[in-house]
């Protein structure tokens, strides 16, 4: 009796225990722009709802994302790592994954916050977008799935969200893609066609082999690309609940509303352990979509009515945790992956991009328009009401910033980029750690950021900047996203600098004449530069143009190829 009643009591100590952990609801959207938000200054895009949680908890205003792009920005927050510490940082065209089937992903040796948190004893889900990849060797071995890297539960889609799921939006990656596979097209008709005319008109007797072999090349190479591409919706597009596809392709009209009810369904179900749930938003990259209730709603057409919806949705989110009384011990954390894309025009003219305020670019550039976005960090009885914190930040940060909150400890066998924020919310620190910020564009170091101590400047130094023409747009229309290498970037020499405590904007240059310690400016940052590089190891990177291209025997498929992989199980619960 005695040994019962001890682990009775014990027991309750562990429950007790268990429940001081605090829980972690990341939000994540995509593509949003920092000037998107009303607490960052919109007037006429409707946002109660983050904007509440920014004015009852803490908004960063320098708030740095790893990287202006999808794949390695992510990565960047999953780990605590620049991406080219775990090889997601392309050397090619390739920035990001852009099809299911491909080979490349997040390592198994990075370790993910969801990993650690798992390990003490925390219940951990993802509901919207991946973008890490899914398999590596089969179809069916879900290397890089977010269930091999911590997660518990997954609703949501493992590649980038394009124009070309939806029909009717027109087609981003053709755009970029057709001239090369009409290129590829034309030279294997016209060798075919020159062929039979030597063969059979000028009887130069050409051997039966050769035919076979370019028969056999349009067989190999271009018949399965026209096949993919006539087939894109159905094949590159999907939702998966967990292993399983679930939807192929995807219904999106409403798809915010499920991940609302995915979201409510997996808080509920943990609400007597501790959670972290990453709601990673599909929107508001395009193809754009809204449902019933919110389209037509805003003043900026389809892009408007989404980011309203997505407000919406975190509204439900956070009214839920209050139902439950679980607000005080749950901590909030809202951010975009990168700016907004400003090269995002319908096909018919209307503009589907975000806005990045006084910000100069958008996604793809390390101008601040591409990486400064929006930071909020909410905890009722914690972090004070109106916070607001101007010193560099970084998305990285998140992870140190939840590991320690959990109770765990940081991995001690690799360098950890990111920093805990919690002695900035909490006044303990004035100045951030962040002495030296890099940001890359792929795998190339494009700018550094130095927040010099004891001065009010923060400085940052552009090694190359990319080739666009100023009078179309601030965007590199031509090429959809603006290039890290090649013909299309401008190198600077001696770098370009700019004190961003003056001229936020990014508008004026500096010079000698300009700055008297122009030089010793220079030479600090790239001291710093020198001491960085020395310390990125070499990996495998995972976006070569072998490990990012689609593969078909690595294609998820819901039904068979007959059926051209079309399905829908998914339940179709919404919230009022």
């Amino acid at each position: 009796m005695k040994i019962l009643l001890l682990l009775a009591i014990f027991s309750s100590v562990n429950v007790r225990a268990m429940k001081t952990k605090p829980n972690f609801v990341l939000i994540m959207v995509d593509d949003l722009g920092i000037g998107d938000v009303g607490c960052y200054g919109n007037r006429t895009l409707r946002t109660p709802n983050i904007d509440r949680l920014a004015a009852e908890g803490a908004k960063l205003t320098q708030h740095i994302a790893a990287s202006p792009l999808c794949t390695p920005s992510r990565a960047a927050f999953m780990t605590g790592r620049y991406a080219v510490r775990s090889g997601l940082a392309a050397e090619s065209i390739f920035g990001a994954f852009v099809f299911s089937a491909s080979s490349g992903g997040l390592p198994k040796n990075e370790i993910t916050f969801a990993e650690i948190l798992k390990k003490e004893g925390y219940s951990t889900g993802i509901i919207g977008k991946w973008h890490l990849g899914l398999n590596k060797d089969h179809r069916d071995d879900f290397y890089h799935h977010p269930l091999n890297h911590g997660f518990d539960y997954f609703y949501g889609i493992t590649v980038t969200h394009l124009r070309d799921c939806i029909p009717g939006n027109g087609s981003v990656f053709l755009a970029g893609a057709a001239p090369y596979l009409k290129q590829t097209l034309v030279i294997a008709v016209i060798t075919f066609f020159t062929l039979l005319f030597l063969n059979y008109i000028v009887s130069l007797k050409i051997p039966r082999k050769l035919f076979g072999y370019v028969l056999l090349c349009l067989i190999i190479f271009v018949a399965p690309i026209v096949f993919f591409f006539w087939k894109f919706q159905y094949l590159n597009c999907f939702l998966m609940r967990n292993y399983k596809v679930i939807q192929q392709p995807p219904v999106y009209e409403n798809l915010t509303q499920r991940m609302t009810s995915e979201a409510v369904k997996f808080i509920l179900g943990n609400q007597n352990k501790p959670f972290l749930l990453y709601i990673s938003y599909i929107q508001v990259h395009t193809a754009l979509y809204a449902s019933a209730a919110f389209r037509g709603k805003s003043k900026h057409g389809i892009y408007g009515d989404a980011v309203e919806e997505v407000d919406w949705s975190i509204g439900k989110i956070v009214s839920e945790l209050n139902k439950n009384k679980l607000q005080e011990n749950t901590i909030i954390y809202f951010t975009s992956d990168n700016g907004a894309h400003l090269e995002e025009v319908s096909s018919s003219g209307e503009m589907h991009g975000g806005y990045n305020g006084i910000f100069k670019g958008g996604k793809a550039t390390n101008w601040e328009g591409g990486i400064r976005v929006p930071g909020i960090l909410y905890w009722p009885r914690v972090i004070k009401p109106e916070t607001v914190i101007n010193e560099p930040t970084s998305n990285m940060d998140i992870f140190p910033t939840v590991v320690k909150l959990s109770g765990a400890a940081l991995p001690q066998d690799r360098i950890i980029d990111g920093l805990d924020l919690m002695p900035l919310i909490h006044g303990n620190s004035v100045t951030s750690d962040h002495e030296f910020l890099f940001h890359y564009c792929n795998a190339y170091l494009n700018a550094v950021r130095w927040n010099q101590k004891n001065s009010s400047s923060i400085w940052k130094a552009f090694f190359f900047s990319p080739i666009f023409n100023p009078e179309e747009s601030e965007g590199c229309f031509n090429s959809h996203v603006c290039p890290c290498f090649g013909q299309n970037i401008m190198q600077h020499n001696p770098p370009l600098l700019f004190d961003l405590s003056r001229d936020p904007g990014e508008e004026n240059p500096l010079t000698p004449q300009t700055e008297p310690n122009f030089y010793n400016i220079l030479r600090t940052i790239e001291e710093a530069t020198k001491n960085h590089r020395a310390n990125i190891p070499e990996v495998d990177n995972q976006l070569t143009v072998k490990n990012v291209i689609w593969k078909p025997w690595l294609q998820a498929c819901c039904s068979s190829w007959i059926e051209f992989c079309y399905c829908d199980y998914d339940e179709k619960l919404v919230l009022e």
